[in-house]
C-alpha cells in the first residue's frame, strides 16, 4: 500500500537533504562518466596505448551501464532504498580508486566497467526514492532535482576534473572521484529515511511489466532524444572549429554555456513534466528539433552560436525528467527496474548519436548536416510519444517506499 509523503514540495526541509544527498551521488557519477573525454590524450599515454583505443573506455562504460542497469536493481531489491544505494556508491568508490591505480589498460577497462555498474540503478532507484518524497503532483521536480547534480557535473565537475587530470595527472583525478564517492556514501547515511527491506522481485513479473509494448515504446523515445543530443554534443568542439571558426577561448565558453543550458532545461523539464508528462515530452522533443534544424545558421556568428547553444542545452535536458517518469509512469508494475533500464537507454542513446554524427561525416554531408540529423533524430523521438501510450493519470510508483518522515 502506497504512503502519501507529508511534504508540500521539494524545497520543504524534509525533503532537501535528500534530495541533496542524491543529487552529489548524481554529480560523482556525471563527473566520472564524462571527465575521460577530456583525459584521453593523457590516459592513452599512461598506460601505452593510441587513442582510438583509449576510447574504447568510454563505449565499455556506457555497455557496462546498459547491461549494469536491470542486473544490480535485481540483485539489491531486497535492501533498503537507502542500504541499496550507499551500496551503488560504494562501487562507484572502489571502480574509481582501482581506476587511480590501474597498472596496465585492461585493468584500468576493468576498473571502467566496474564503475559502471552503479550508475542506471543509482539512477533508477534514485528516482523512485525522489519520487518518494514529495506528493504526486511534485515527482517530476523531485526527479529532476536528483538529476541536477548530473547537469552541474557538466558545468563544474568534468571541467575540474579535466584540470587535475591535466595539471597532477589522471590517476589523480580517478583518485579525487572516489573521495567524492565517499562524500556521496556519507550524504546518503545522513539524509535519506533508513526505510523498511524491499522484497524479492518476481523476476518473470517484473520483466514481463518491461516487456509491454508501451513500455518499451516509452524506452524508444528515451533513446532517439538521447540520441539526438549526442550527435552534435559529441562532435560540437569540430563543428565550433569548422563553422564558427572558434578558438580555444570561445569554445570553452561555449561549453560552460551548454552546461548552464543543460541545468536549465533539467529544471524546466521537471516544471513542465509536473504539469504533463505526455505534454512536456512532446514540447521538449519538438522543441529540440526545431532548434538543431536552424543550428547550422545559428553557428555561423558567435553570438548565434553562443545563443544557439545555450537553448539546444536547455531543450536537450528538458526531455530527461519528462521521459524519465514516463517510463515509471507506464511500466508502475515495475517502476523501479523500468526507471533503472531507462537510464541504460539513454546511454544507448548516446552511442546511437555518437554513431549517427560519425555517419554523416563519413558520407560526407558535413559538419553543418551534424545538428541536422539531430533534429531527426528529435522527430522520431516526437512520433514515438504519440504511439502506443495510453492516457493515465500519475500512479503512485513509490508504492514500495516508506514513509519519508
Amino acid at each position: 500500500m502506497a504512503v502519501q509523503p507529508r511534504t508540500a514540495n521539494t524545497d520543504t526541509p524534509s525533503s532537501f537533504w535528500p534530495l541533496t544527498a542524491l543529487a552529489i551521488g548524481a554529480f560523482g557519477i556525471g563527473t566520472t562518466e564524462f571527465s575521460p573525454m577530456g583525459m584521453l590524450r593523457d590516459i592513452a599515454q599512461g598506460v601505452s596505448v593510441d587513442i582510438p583505443t583509449a576510447g574504447l573506455l568510454i563505449s565499455a562504460y556506457a555497455i557496462g551501464v546498459m547491461a549494469g542497469a536491470p542486473i544490480m536493481t535485481l540483485l539489491l531489491a531486497r535492501l533498503r532504498k537507502r542500504t541499496a544505494l550507499i551500496a551503488l556508491m560504494s562501487i562507484f568508490a572502489l571502480g574509481n580508486l582501482l581506476a587511480a591505480i590501474a597498472p596496465g589498460y585492461w585493468t584500468l577497462m576493468a576498473a571502467r566497467i566496474i564503475t559502471s555498474l552503479n550508475h542506471g540503478a543509482f539512477f533508477g532507484l534514485g528516482s523512485i526514492v525522489a519520487a518518494s518524497l514529495v506528493p504526486r503532483e511534485r515527482q517530476a521536480s523531485a526527479i529532476a532535482a536528483m538529476f541536477l547534480g548530473l547537469t552541474i557535473a557538466t558545468v563544474g565537475g568534468v571541467p575540474a576534473a579535466t584540470w587535475i587530470g591535466q595539471a597532477i595527472g589522471w590517476r589523480q583525478t580517478f583518485a579525487a572521484t572516489a573521495l567524492l564517492g565517499l562524500v556521496a556514501i556519507l550524504a546518503l547515511f545522513l539524509a535519506l529515511p533508513k526505510g523498511e527491506p524491499g522484497r524479492m522481485p518476481d523476476i518473470r513479473r517484473e520483466f514481463g511489466a518491461i516487456a509491454q509494448p508501451s513500455v518499451l515504446t516509452a524506452m524508444a523515445a528515451t533513446v532517439m532524444g538521447a540520441g539526438a543530443m549526442f550527435v552534435l554534443y559529441t562532435y560540437v568542439t569540430s563543428v565550433l572549429i569548422e563553422i564558427t571558426h572558434a578558438g580555444t577561448g570561445f569554445i570553452t565558453l561555449a561549453l560552460a554555456l551548454i552546461g548552464i543550458g543543460l541545468t536549465l532545461g533539467n529544471a524546466l523539464g521537471g516544471r513542465l513534466a509536473d504539469w504533463s508528462l505526455d505534454g512536456a515530452a512532446r514540447l521538449s522533443l519538438a522543441a529540440l528539433g526545431l532548434i538543431m534544424a536552424v543550428l547550422p545558421l545559428a553557428l555561423t556568428s558567435r553570438y548565434g552560436a553562443a545563443i544557439g547553444l545555450m537553448v539546444w542545452g536547455m531543450a536537450a535536458f528538458a526531455i530527461v525528467p519528462p521521459l524519465q517518469m514516463r517510463v515509471m509512469q507506464v511500466a508502475s508494475a515495475a517502476p523501479g527496474l523500468a526507471s533503472s533500464i531507462n537510464v541504460g537507454a539513454f546511454n544507448l542513446g548516446n552511442a546511437l548519436g555518437a554513431a549517427i554524427g560519425s555517419a554523416t561525416l563519413s558520407l560526407g554531408l558535413g559538419y553543418a548536416a551534424i545538428p541536422i540529423a539531430g533534429g531527426l533524430l528529435a522527430l522520431v523521438g516526437l512520433a514515438l510519444t504519440f504511439v502506443g501510450t495510453e492516457k493515465a493519470t500519475k500512479p503512485e510508483v513509490w508504492s514500495d517506499c516508506p514513509d519519508p518522515t
